[in-house]
Order: structure tokens, then sequence, then C-alpha cells
């Protein structure tokens, strides 16, 4: 079982050694003595299920363990160091991962209280740990109100930072237990209502078979919130429809194959045997159509650009919740064909014949512009390219 202690010293001592090769020099580097480094490479050695270098007359030589450890390490300092350094540089030097994590919980709560029941810890400690980061700034890292403790804005890009260094390291057990050929880690997954009943069911079964035992966890929620999860670290991959333009610099959007709306009804609709409706027809009916903001909304406001909007709207993206309510009543649904591929192949639903033609628009991955997944998600990556290529409309 691969658990790294979240030692940071330790952590910029063995990127030392695999920069320097030599004890001496890291010791001289770190300002610490030799003992000290050969403590910290022998403890995370132990951690890490084997030999993170080779020891020779010449010096030392990272091992694939070590190269893959170092890997993670470089690349979380990477995104934590510059955080550190804007508030104040001597951070790099004291900050721990303790003190960290606390900044995390209070940024998250707003409140010290509330933060220590998350970590299990008691109130003065957090607050302890708050105190300590914010004497080694020289300055506030929250500002106190009377609604809770509101984080400054350097302090709201250091949490960023933290978390995202913090899903490097979780990264790093993952691939040091891959190269023994075991689990750690797991895969998340955030989905958008049309991953949930047509891509990732079918791409999670063939993951399982490969990967029985890997934790899985799928994260159903809006794509805003989504978004902030995925930008933090929380969350690997969001499933689903694509926006245009990307909504911020630091995703990346990768298209896998393209849907359109359909209007459906249930068995026995009025509307189902007549052919070319317009918008004008459909107006007066009942709608369940999804919630503003979402791409298919925007087809639907369209839609009906030139009639105004129906009056009776139900707002929901869940296909279950479409479904029940157009079988028991007369309301019309707007969805993603895809999305309502298996209801209208059994013929719970059916759809409508109207005049217009509906754009495409793009469905696929979006992921973090910098991420470096491990063997695991770039096996659910790829099962979920393949599948996307079964889906046909």
């Amino acid at each position: 079982m691969i658990a790294l202690s979240r030692n940071l010293r330790h952590f910029r001592l063995l990127l030392a050694v695999a920069d320097t090769g030599s004890l001496t020099q890291s010791a001289a580097l770190a300002n610490v003595s030799q003992p000290a480094v050969t403590q910290a490479v022998t403890k995370l050695e132990k951690e890490a299920g084997g030999p993170l270098f080779d020891r020779t007359r010449q010096g030392f030589f990272p091992t694939p363990r070590g190269e893959a450890m170092s890997a993670r390490l470089r690349r979380a300092f990477d995104r934590l160091d510059p955080a550190l350094t804007d508030i104040a540089p001597r951070l790099k030097l004291t900050a721990t991962w303790a003190q960290l994590q606390a900044l995390v919980a209070v940024h998250e709560t707003e409140n010290f209280t509330l933060a220590a029941r998350r970590l299990g810890l008691a109130q003065p400690t957090v607050h302890r740990a708050i105190s300590h980061l914010e004497k080694e700034a020289g300055r506030p890292l929250f500002d106190r109100t009377a609604f809770g403790l509101v984080p400054t804005r350097a302090t709201s890009a250091l949490t960023q930072a933290v978390m995202l260094a913090f899903t490097e390291i979780d990264q790093a057990e993952s691939d040091l237990a891959d190269l023994d050929g075991g689990e750690a880690g797991r895969v998340v997954v955030g989905a958008l209502p049309l991953s949930r009943s047509v891509l990732l069911p079918r791409a999670l079964a063939r993951f399982r078979d490969q990967r029985p035992n890997h934790p899985v966890r799928v994260i159903d929620g809006a794509y805003d919130e989504l978004l902030g999860d995925l930008r933090r670290g929380k969350i690997d991959m969001i499933i689903g429809a694509l926006r245009s333009p990307p909504p911020i610099g630091d995703i990346r959007q990768e298209p896998l194959f393209d849907d359109r709306l359909s209007i459906i009804a249930g068995p026995g609709h009025p509307l189902l045997d007549r052919k070319g409706l317009t918008a004008e027809d459909l107006r007066s009916w009942k709608w369940v159509v999804p919630r503003i903001g979402a791409p298919s909304r925007a087809h639907f406001d369209a839609f009906f650009a030139e009639t105004g909007l129906p009056d009776s709207i139900v707002e929901a993206g869940s296909i279950l919740l479409m479904r029940e309510l157009l079988t028991q009543s007369d309301h019309l649904g707007c969805i993603s064909s895809a999305q309502a591929q298996a209801e209208l192949a059994h013929g719970l639903l059916h759809e409508i014949d109207v005049t217009t033609r509906w754009p495409r628009r793009p469905i696929g991955l979006t992921y973090r512009g910098n991420w470096f997944p491990t063997k695991a998600q770039a096996l659910l990556l790829d099962l979920l390219r393949q599948g996307a290529q079964d889906i046909t409309l």
C-alpha cells in the first residue's frame, strides 16, 4: 500500500538529491545536515514501496520509481511555490502541509470551527495554523467580518494552488502503485446530464473490466459547480456539452461527437401523428427543458425567438424526471438526442416532427490544461474516446 507522508521539507530534499545526485550538495542547498537528507530519502523510499535512487560511486541516480515520484513533486511545487512567493517568499521554507491543509479548510468553510470539524481537529489547532501563516506572510490572509472569514484574492489564488499541489501528490501515489501492479488514488469524473445516460456508463463498464479494483467516483452537478471543482483539482474531467467559447483559459476542451436536440413526448401524445410542426404550433404546450445557461437551453430559446417562449416551463436536466412527467401528462420535452436515445429506442418516449434543423453541438471532455493523467485516468479517457465513435445520431 503506497501512502506518502505529506512532509513538504522531505519532498524538497528528495528533489534536491534528484537534481544534484549528491547528498552533500543537497544538504548544502537546503541548509540542513547530510544525515537529515539521508533520513528523508530513506523514509520516503519506505513509503514509496522501493528504492528511489541507485547509489553509485558517481552519485545518486533516480530509479523509475524515483523518476515517477520526482515528476509529480515537481508539478506540485510548480503550482505551489509561485503562489506562496506571491504572498511571502519565506513561506516556501516555512509552510507545512498541515498549515496548508488548514488554509484550504478555512477558505472553503469561512469559519475556524467548521474548518476544524472538517479536519477532525480542535478549533485552536486550526486557528494557530492560520495565525502562523499570517505571521510569516506579514499580513492577514482573511478579512474578519460579521459574516465569517473572507479570503483575500491572494489567499484564494494560494488555496487553488495548494489544492492542485495536493492532487499531484495523490497522483504520485497512483503512479507508484502502478509500477507494482497495485491500485492507489482514484478517478473522479464530473458528469453533465447527457454523459450519465449515454457515454459514461459504457466506458465505466469497460474500465471496470480492466481495472476491477480502482476506485471511481462520479459527481453529478451543474456545469459551473463542476468547473470550479475541476480547476481546484477536486475532479479530473468533465464529460458533457462543451462551451463556446471556453469559459476560462486554464482548461482544455476535447470534442468527442456532435449532438443535436430533439423534441419528445410520451406515448399517445396528440402531436405524434403531425408533421412539420412549427414554433407557433408548439408554443401553447407545457414544456420540460434544460435550465438557463445550458447550451441546449440556448437552442430551445432560439427556436421560440420569434413567437416568444412558452408560458409553462419546468426546468430540469434529468431524463428520468422528464420521462416520468411526459408519460404521465401532455408535456413536451426538449433534450439531447443522445441522452434520450435509450427511451426512444424502447418506445418509452417518441420524437415530435418539427420544421427546424437543430444546430449541432459538440459533446466532449473538459480537463485542466496542464493536467497529466495517471494510467488509470488515461485508460478511462481512451475508453470514452472509443465509446464516442459508437454513437450515431
